[in-house]
């Protein structure tokens, strides 16, 4: 496919709270292993102060020794099996092949990547998993049976703009520094910032949509939606609050509800942003020409 021809679009995506309800490990993880939301994430913010520890790797730990305390299994096929039960946000699973859609229609390429704290083996397990280009997130090394023996990568909020560069250059691995760390002139990058979307629900998200929007990309902040016959929890209005005040101090440049659904506040939006990529593309383009 020739530069001029089809413009080639990112859309980067957090994935808890931002395309499922919550985090990943309150769906079906520690229910089994009979321990709360709260308690789980207070003795995370414990380890970590403890042992001066990133909180990535603390809840990587604490999800170990709870299961083991539990005495149920944590293995790779066990991960995989908690993903399925992830709490989608409306409209997700429909997502991906409307905007694939729509792009087309506009002439236009568009791949979609995760970049997440929580772990690649839940995200593997999900139903969307296979709509994505790349998964960039926290994960183990595991050993011939499927056992964790040792962390393989911790994404954390500041770690994230690392692999906005990775998909910027083309990289889709978290091992290669050599390529990363080479100068590669703007133009010669395969996904140009200027044509990426970052989409996002709060703070831990902060540096990415901040980087994205200094290179000339377009950052989204998502909120639990309001549903019929469905209360939202205090938690999921403090969201909406944070999510808020994401475009107000300027981190953010949209806010609106993480409903998916076509022409729903996300596909407005979104759409909205890829038109004017792809118009944008071909102005540039035609002022190369004369």
């Amino acid at each position: 496919m020739g530069r001029a021809a089809k413009p080639n679009i990112s859309i980067c995506y957090d994935f808890d709270g931002t395309l499922i309800r919550g985090n990943m490990h309150e769906n079906s993880f520690l229910p089994e292993i009979g321990t709360s939301a709260d308690e789980f994430w207070d003795k995370v913010k414990e380890r970590a102060h403890q042992h001066d520890m990133d909180e990535v790797l603390a809840y990587m730990q604490l999800m170990i020794e709870g299961a083991k305390r539990a005495e149920k299994p944590y293995t790779r096929e066990a991960l995989v099996e908690h993903g399925k039960k992830l709490d989608l946000f409306p409209g997700v699973e429909g997502w991906f092949g409307s905007i694939n859609a729509y792009c087309k229609d506009i002439g236009a390429k568009v791949e979609h990547f995760v970049i997440s704290s929580g772990l690649q083996e839940m995200i593997e397990g999900s139903g969307i998993a296979k709509e994505f280009q790349h998964v960039f997130a926290s994960g183990f090394r595991f050993d011939a049976n499927g056992v964790p023996d040792f962390p393989a990568r911790a994404v954390n909020y500041t770690t994230k703009t690392q692999y906005l560069f990775r998909i910027n250059k083309g990289i889709v691995n978290s091992w290669d520094n050599e390529q990363i760390n080479r100068f590669t002139p703007e133009d010669k990058r395969p996904r140009p910032f200027s044509r990426m979307i970052y989409i996002g629900d709060g703070e831990t998200d902060v540096p990415a949509m901040k980087m994205v929007n200094y290179q000339g990309g377009y950052s989204v902040a998502v909120y639990p939606p309001k549903e019929p016959g469905r209360r939202r929890t205090k938690i999921e209005v403090a969201r909406q609050r944070t999510a808020e005040q994401l475009v107000r101090d300027n981190r953010a440049q949209f806010v609106v509800e993480a409903d998916y659904r076509c022409e729903g506040p996300v596909y407005r939006v979104v759409k909205m942003l890829l038109r004017r990529i792809v118009d944008e593309y071909k102005l540039r383009m035609n002022l190369n020409a004369r």
